[in-house]
């Protein structure tokens, strides 16, 4: 039996459609969606989508804390991720890419480590996606 305190469970409800809701222990619900061409009122981001964003947020919120106990200057942070999709189905991530870009006066080696900490150490969700599919990075600072 697993930990309880380590379980996740998550509950999904059809709203109208194939538009759908689900919560986790959260207890926030997200909504998801497809196009209407394949039955959806593209009412909300697709499951896919929504993996992609969950990498971003596991791995961008590591590196916003190690920035922030490095006691680092910078004015703005974000991540742009491009995937790509196998052409067949199941139509997996074959390949992601994560750019991280800091704005303001950031070291480059503390930036790179804080990014390489969050890759090998901390992100799960990063650690899981790299068994299934190539993920590299890279970053930019704008001072």
């Amino acid at each position: 039996m697993a930990d309880v305190k380590n379980e996740v469970t998550v509950e999904l409800k059809q709203a109208y459609g194939l538009t759908v809701m689900a919560r986790a222990n959260s207890n926030h619900w997200v909504v998801m969606d497809t196009i209407e061409e394949s039955g959806g009122h593209n009412a909300g981001p697709r499951p896919m989508e929504l993996l992609l964003m969950g990498l971003a947020g596991c791995t961008g919120m590591d590196v916003i804390s190690m920035l922030d106990k490095m006691k680092l200057n910078y004015k703005d942070f974000r991540i742009e991720i491009t995937a790509e999709k196998a052409t067949e189905h199941p139509k997996v991530y074959t390949k992601i890419h994560l750019k991280y870009r800091v704005w303001g006066d950031v070291s480059e080696d503390k930036l790179q480590k804080a990014i390489e900490l969050s890759k090998t150490k901390y992100c799960s969700a990063q650690a899981m996606l790299s068994k299934a599919c190539e993920i590299t990075n890279e970053y930019e600072i704008i001072r």
